[in-house]
């Protein structure tokens, strides 16, 4: 699911005539020609061979990543599954051909045409056809698919196969975003489908288009992939110089120390770190000493939007923002920054972080045309400046928090008991469980459960199987998790999912808060119609300020750069891209 998270956008369409070509951009202006031979940040002299080692946590028991039930493994997105388009990963809003070879966007922006590649074959050599682009479509809309897709391409209205190498979306209304969204279909056999039901938990070897194909696998422990030789599209633009790897192994680890064990013993070849307490203390050794191990970090461009301790709205404790407010103030970032992440981390302040997108002073006057209609809505504080998360920066301090937190608390209610635990006038305790999949974040929620306890709330964390976690979070069946709101450069479609009220109620959404407030909702559509650039800005903007007034969770922190660690087998592109995970980049690495 990760890239269809990344929404991007699509010139403006007040044009005057259709626009077809080889990819599309927001400005209408994109940085690769239609006879380009490559991506920048990929090289013509990578040579296919060698085996590539990774590992992932947890497990898998189903070969679907498209269906809410169960686990897939990592990577069967891009490697067997692909897209219309694909995404370019050192521009912001670019999408160039990948099953298409041409895109057509209708001047009034109300349907967009895709012209299928010929050549384009599944990995048993049938031909993909837009009557298998219509049928992943229809699929995904249904409730086969998770509930998601749905959500995320609701206003293509109708596929329009024109013929077998030719289909036409139509949409509900203009939307700058849509073309490109419907270039994010993944595409599926219909014939496959049909023998092995696509809602069916199932661990069939999947049929893909893609580069690779599943070779072997062990339930829960190590799936293979195969480089295809016989790949329809080695030969693409979009694919040059990626892909190199004869072999790609995951070998599932359920914890994350061992795992980081496992690296330095050279079980697997590649390690993306994202606990600062291992990346300082743990990346060190002989191994790295002689070189044979490498440890590095590279700057990238990504928005970090948001993650935190997310307050889950259905439990009717939180219902009430004080009790939200309160628990903000018992976290101490400042002091957790120094002594647990070894001052790695700057604090989220923003659903848009490290973004042009984030809220910025006070209200420009263009965010005021939109937030001024919905005032009554709106809490006061969303027409000062931004709402910052609660600071033990001098002249703030940890035990003045703690006071303003106490006194919010008796506001709404609550009184310490005989036991020293706040209870309500029903005799219900403030007890607060956080669910987790991994240990890693138990060392910074035991100083922040001291903190907590000096007001009288208990808070307990529990350590579950990833497969267990998965499954309540789907559920929402938790008090509070470790989550994380991952943002494009140009949001879209994906914001209904995570904030709008229609999601809050499906299971498996991305609405984990369980948001469902009408100014929310009108400032979700004012970004998925904006009209242009500066309208798509001032309307993140104003939702920004909105959420942040809420009080919806304990914003975490975020890194400007991406830590890898890796054994020195690779040989690697010069250049590096602006906007990308190291797992997308590492497919155009290559064996030295």
């Amino acid at each position: 699911m990760r890239p269809l998270f990344s929404a991007l956008c699509l010139l403006l369409l007040l044009t005057t005539h259709a626009w077809a070509d080889h990819g599309l951009s927001l400005d209408g202006v994109l940085k690769y020609p239609h006879d380009f031979k490559g991506f920048d940040y990929t090289s013509p002299d990578a040579k296919p061979g060698g085996t590539l080692n990774l590992h992932a946590l947890g497990s898998f028991d189903k070969m679907n990543p498209y269906t809410l039930k169960g686990s897939a493994p990592d990577m069967l997105e891009p490697l067997v599954f692909e897209h219309l388009m694909v995404s370019s990963q050192d521009e912001p809003f670019s999408q160039y051909g990948l099953l298409a070879k041409k895109v057509e966007v209708a001047s009034d922006g109300l349907s967009v045409t895709f012209h299928l590649d010929p050549a384009a074959r599944f990995s048993d050599d049938s031909p993909l056809t837009a009557e298998d682009v219509k049928f992943s479509l229809d699929t995904l809309q249904s409730a086969k698919a998770h509930p998601f897709y749905q959500s995320y391409w609701r206003d293509i209205v109708a596929a329009e196969v024109l013929s077998p190498q030719t289909i036409r979306f139509r949409f509900r209304q203009a939307n700058r975003e849509l073309p490109l969204i419907a270039g994010q279909i993944p595409v599926f056999s219909r014939a496959f489908f049909e023998k092995t039901p696509f809602d069916q938990d199932s661990l069939s070897i999947p049929l893909g288009s893609g580069p690779y194909v599943v070779e072997e696998f062990k339930a829960g422990k190590i799936l293979t992939y195969r480089r295809n030789p016989k790949y329809w599209g080695h030969a693409l633009p979009v694919n040059r110089g990626s892909y190199s790897f004869e072999r790609i192994v995951l070998k599932f680890y359920k914890d994350p120390v061992v795992a980081l064990e496992g690296f330095k013993a050279g079980e697997f070849d590649f390690m993306f770190e994202n606990n600062s307490k291992q990346w300082a203390r743990d990346y060190e050794g002989p191994k790295f000493a002689q070189g044979l191990i490498k440890k590095e970090t590279l700057p990238h461009k990504r928005g970090a939007g948001m993650q935190g301790l997310i307050f889950n709205l259905r439990r009717p404790m939180f219902q009430d923002i004080r009790v939200r407010k309160a628990m903000s103030l018992a976290f101490d970032f400042e002091w957790s920054n120094e002594n647990l992440f070894y001052g790695q981390y700057t604090r989220s302040t923003s659903y848009f972080s490290n973004s042009e997108l984030a809220a910025q002073g006070t209200p420009s006057p263009e965010e005021l045309a939109l937030l001024e209609p919905l005032k009554e809505k709106l809490d006061p504080s969303v027409f000062g400046p931004v709402p910052q998360p609660p600071t033990t920066t001098p002249p703030n301090s940890l035990r003045q928090n703690l006071r303003e937190a106490a006194k919010l608390l008796k506001e709404a209610g609550w009184s310490l008991g005989p036991d020293k635990v706040m209870t309500d006038g029903k005799g219900n305790r403030l007890e607060v469980e956080v669910l987790l999949a991994t240990p890693d974040f138990e060392r910074i929620l035991a100083p922040y459960a001291a903190n907590l306890e000096k007001l009288g709330i208990v808070l307990k964390y529990r350590t579950v199987d990833p497969s267990l976690y998965q499954s309540r979070v789907h559920d929402f069946d938790y008090d509070t998790i470790i989550n994380g709101f991952g943002q494009s450069q140009s949001p879209g479609n994906e914001q209904r999912d995570m904030w709008h009220s229609s999601s809050a109620t499906i299971k498996g959404s991305h609405n984990r808060i369980g948001i469902q407030d009408p100014a929310v909702d009108a400032l979700v559509d004012q970004i998925i119609y904006a009209k242009n650039r500066p309208e798509l800005i001032t309307a993140c903007r104003a939702l920004d300020r909105v959420l942040l007034s809420g009080h919806y969770l304990v914003p975490n922190w975020h890194l400007t750069y991406h830590r890898i660690a890796y054994w020195d087998r690779f040989a690697r592109p010069e250049k590096t891209p602006l906007f990308y995970s190291p797992s997308d980049w590492l497919l155009s690495w290559w064996m030295k």
